[in-house]
């Protein structure tokens, strides 16, 4: 039986993996915080994602190290906020770093999580791995770090990857959901100017392009986890309320957003920086999207199945 450990495989993402690797027949191992009960091949071992302690033995022999630690960026950047959100990655990555510096046999693969907004705010052109342009500000710093954090790391015998994900659209949780709610109230056009790029990936995708990094050998350093078709804001919302069967959109101006920010404790940042992402390595490596059109994708994520 493969093992994978999960670090950080409580949350949106970690589930949709712990699921999908369940169904695969493997070991799962996921570190977490909290304390959840064992049950059929998940075994969920206690860490606090900065110190060394009894959890480093579960890294000998494995298949696979997959690392999705991170505060949520769904908040305000307070100081304290943003102390969290630079802890929680970068204490996590290298303390994963010494303990695979310290197995025999260390994992073959590390996967750790990093984030598609690193590039610039970008309406011009699209933003490969090798052509992207990186941006600047605090949440950019934050995953410049996170990926310096992870590849400073020495472990000579794991092919480590860097996956900078795009928003992963999903039925029972992340981004999609409070779209989906505002939609339904009448409060799903246009979100500021609207032209601002929407980078994507259809939870299914994102799941199978996780599995395709762990099966390619050939594929190391940075890749970009995302829809091969970012669109504009106004162009997701319109194809949203169409999935959904909402005839209209009232459109939300920035001064709304930020009004509307302020009070549920969130950033505009999440909704107006323009992410035109690429996936070129996954392309080129030859993935093939299940869900590369967005009407497709939003179809099978808001309607019921008979």
């Amino acid at each position: 039986m493969k093992k994978v450990v999960l670090a950080g495989g409580t949350g949106f993402l970690g589930k949709l993996l712990r699921d999908h690797f369940v169904d695969k027949d493997y070991q799962v191992v996921i570190l977490s915080r909290q304390a959840y009960t064992s049950k059929l091949n998940i075994t969920y071992v206690p860490w606090d994602g900065e110190t060394l302690s009894e959890w480093k033995n579960e890294l000998e022999g494995a298949d696979a190290l997959i690392n999705l630690c991170g505060k949520s960026v769904d908040c305000r950047y307070t100081e304290s906020n943003k102390k969290l959100i630079y802890d929680t990655r970068l204490n996590s990555t290298q303390v994963l770093g010494k303990a695979v510096g310290l197995c025999k046999t260390p994992p073959k693969v590390w996967i750790n999580s990093s984030s598609a907004t690193i590039y610039r705010h970008a309406e011009d052109r699209d933003m490969g791995e090798e052509t992207g342009e990186i941006g600047t500000g605090f949440s950019v710093d934050v995953c410049k770090k996170w990926e310096n954090a992870f590849f400073d790391c020495t472990s000579p015998g794991t092919r480590k990857v860097a996956l900078r994900i795009a928003i992963v659209i999903g039925k029972n949780g992340g981004a999609l959901q409070p779209l989906k709610s505002l939609t339904k109230i009448g409060f799903g056009g246009r979100q500021g100017s609207g032209n601002q790029y929407f980078s994507w990936i259809h939870e299914v995708d994102f799941i199978n392009a996780v599995n395709f990094v762990l099966d390619n050998k050939e594929l190391s350093g940075v890749c970009n986890v995302s829809s091969p078709n970012p669109v504009r804001n106004t162009q997701f919302m319109s194809s949203l309320r169409k999935a959904l069967k909402v005839p209209f959109g009232i459109p939300m101006p920035k001064w709304m957003l930020e009004m509307g920010a302020l009070i549920i404790r969130t950033e505009t940042e999440l909704i107006l920086k323009s992410r035109r992402v690429v996936p070129k390595k996954l392309i080129e490596s030859g993935y093939r999207f299940h869900y590369g059109n967005l009407e497709n994708a939003l179809i099978d994520l808001v309607q019921k199945k008979p």
